[in-house]
């Protein structure tokens, strides 16, 4: 990328072969399920392709160019070619050195994945490949002592000569183009996908493509964003593939996230080597156009030199120009640009419980304004409202690409724990058009049965305490309902479910003043279990009734006895037996 990315060199044949023996080490020490050609090279079949369905059809550098520089063998000889005196690649050495900046960079943001996406299990050396191969780890670690590189890196004009066409997105804020976009920063992020994958890295209340802690904190959360597990071969295919939708680039990238994992050290900022080699390096970007050399082909009639006018007569045959003037054609409209409209491919209505995934998938259809469906139009799906739902993998935006049908399907919706509605919004990228949106709500988490988890009677003397704590299991549709608001109460009868003012009560848990309502929830377990319940000095038989969220509700019976010291007694309205004390089997009368 000349002044972008630094000077292009070509390596002679014997660095290209000793590049070829490295992948073909490398893919023998992938997992098993890892298979290579006879060249030592993964095959296209063992990668996955581009699905829409799973955000690959989108990417994060719009698939610029890339370094393709592959890492040097581990041996101090490598056999020098007989087609080129090149001297053989050194050990290694200086390419396993990564900036210092740089490496604490990827390692900060590995230790963020961990904590906020473990299933991720995502290596800092899969960050340092990729940081290697799109700017040579941010060029060597050309950056400032807060990670900031010393001046942007940027990737080609993404106009869709010789690479995608991308109209401008950020109107250049991040890439100063306000035609096209271009891939920005050390892990080259087009602004599109930097407006919803961008973090602040560094805490210092910016989102920074140009900062490595930024930059290498956002390639993470990209990575990891559909549940893609990186200790699985087919999780970090995807990944890679969706970070560059090519299977070259996944091999470049497996080759170094392999040397990386072998040993690296700390260089100092500034003094990282550089690749020379780009994915791009040897096409021409602008055409050629051949009508001047065709007025060198009048000098084959110098047979009339008598006549000075028939030289000049040969200039009118520069008249060919119509045959020119036709030849820049109005360039064909590009599939975003023949897009009118969009509209919805399934449901425009999704419900779900907190905590649970959506049912129903968003999808939307791009189409043109004679209802034509169009494919490869990215479309931005985002959750706009005041909610805490997100895409699988945790992100609020999310971009795919339409398939052959036309069609985007959002990556599955996931309900947070605030109830409410809000709205999926989707749009064309790189046009104005009217958005598309999608009424979403989140209900309570809920309950529709509710059973004890023992038998046992409960019961207990005047002025004593329960033996046994009520424990409830909660179920929804038969399975477990956790983090579902419950209430009990001790109420007056089965027909009057107002609170009684005696017999059995809980105690506040500061006062310890007698409490007969309480507010819970219950476990991840879907258990609900109430506090220790004690009886006042009135006898008799009781009611306590807890109902749930969703409209379970179970009525228990409580038996409070007269004590074994002054049998028969009772007071208040609580029936009682001038026969002996009732034991724990017999039924009493409710109190009024």
């Amino acid at each position: 990328m000349s002044a972008h990315f630094g000077t292009r060199l070509r390596k002679g044949a014997v660095n290209t072969t000793v590049a070829a023996l490295a992948v073909a080490a490398l893919a023998a020490s992938q997992a098993p399920d890892v298979t290579a050609d006879g060249h030592g090279r993964q095959t296209a079949a063992d990668t996955p392709s581009a699905d829409a369905s799973t955000g690959t059809g989108d990417s994060a550098t719009g698939n610029s160019p890339y370094y393709t520089d592959l890492p040097p063998l581990n041996s101090p000889n490598p056999a020098p070619s007989e087609s080129s005196a090149t001297t053989p690649v050194a050990t290694g050495t200086a390419e396993a050195g990564i900036p210092a900046t740089v490496l604490d960079a990827y390692k900060k943001a590995e230790t963020e994945l961990a904590r906020s996406k473990p299933g991720c299990n995502l290596p800092w050396q899969l960050l340092a490949a990729i940081g290697k191969v799109e700017s040579g780890q941010a060029r060597g670690g050309d950056v400032t002592a807060d990670g900031t590189t010393v001046t942007p890196i940027l990737g080609p004009v993404l106009n869709g000569v010789g690479f995608a066409n991308i109209s401008d997105t950020d109107n250049g804020a991040y890439d100063g183009d306000t035609t096209h976009d271009r891939a920005v920063g050390p892990m080259q992020f087009i602004p599109s996908t930097w407006a919803w994958a961008g973090r602040d890295g560094n805490a210092d209340g910016k989102k920074d493509p140009n900062n490595i802690y930024d930059a290498a904190l956002a390639a993470g959360h990209y990575l990891c964003r559909y549940d893609w597990d990186m200790a699985t071969t087919s999780g970090m295919r995807r990944a890679i593939l969706s970070y560059n939708n090519s299977t070259d680039y996944l091999n470049t990238v497996l080759s170094w996230l392999e040397y990386y994992r072998k040993g690296t050290h700390e260089v100092a900022d500034g003094t990282g080597t550089v690749p020379g080699n780009r994915s791009d390096d040897g096409t021409s970007t602008m055409p050629t156009t051949p009508s001047t050399p065709s007025v060198p082909s009048t000098p084959g009639t110098p047979s009339t030199p008598s006549t000075p006018e028939k030289p000049t007569k040969p200039s009118v045959p520069s008249t060919p120009a119509p045959p020119n003037k036709p030849t820049p054609p109005t360039p064909a409209p590009t599939p975003t640009q023949t897009v009118d409209h969009l509209e919805a491919a399934g449901a425009v209505t999704v419900t779900a419980m907190a905590g649970d995934t959506y049912t129903d998938r968003i999808s939307a259809r791009a189409e043109t304004a004679a209802g034509k469906t169009v494919a490869k139009v990215r479309i931005r799906f985002s959750i706009v409202g005041d909610t805490d739902a997100t895409f699988t993998g945790g992100e609020s935006v999310a971009t795919i690409a339409t398939d052959t049908k036309g069609v985007a399907l959002a990556p599955a919706l996931v309900a947070g724990e605030k109830t409410g509605a809000f709205t999926v919004r989707a749009t064309v990228l790189g046009r104005t058009l009217t958005p598309l949106d999608y009424a979403a709500t989140v209900t309570a988490r809920a309950a529709d049965t509710l059973a004890r988890t023992s038998q046992t009677a409960l019961t207990c003397t005047v002025g004593g305490e329960f033996a046994d704590q009520v424990e409830l299991k909660a179920t929804y549709k038969g399975a477990v309902a956790d983090k579902v608001a419950a209430t009990a109460t001790l109420i007056k009868s089965a027909d009057d479910s107002t609170e009684n003012d005696k017999g059995p009560y809980f105690k506040d848990a500061i006062t310890g003043a007698p409490v007969r309502t309480l507010a819970l929830q219950t476990d991840a377990n879907g258990l609900l279990q109430l506090p220790k319940l004690y009886a006042d000095d009135t006898a008799g038989t009781y009611l306590l009734r807890v109902t749930t969220t969703g409209g379970a509700t179970l009525t228990l019976e409580l038996t409070v006895t007269a004590a074994a010291s002054d049998p028969g007694t009772g007071s208040g309205s609580a029936s009682s037996s001038p026969s002996p004390t009732p034991t724990a089997s017999e039924s009493t009368t409710p109190t009024a």
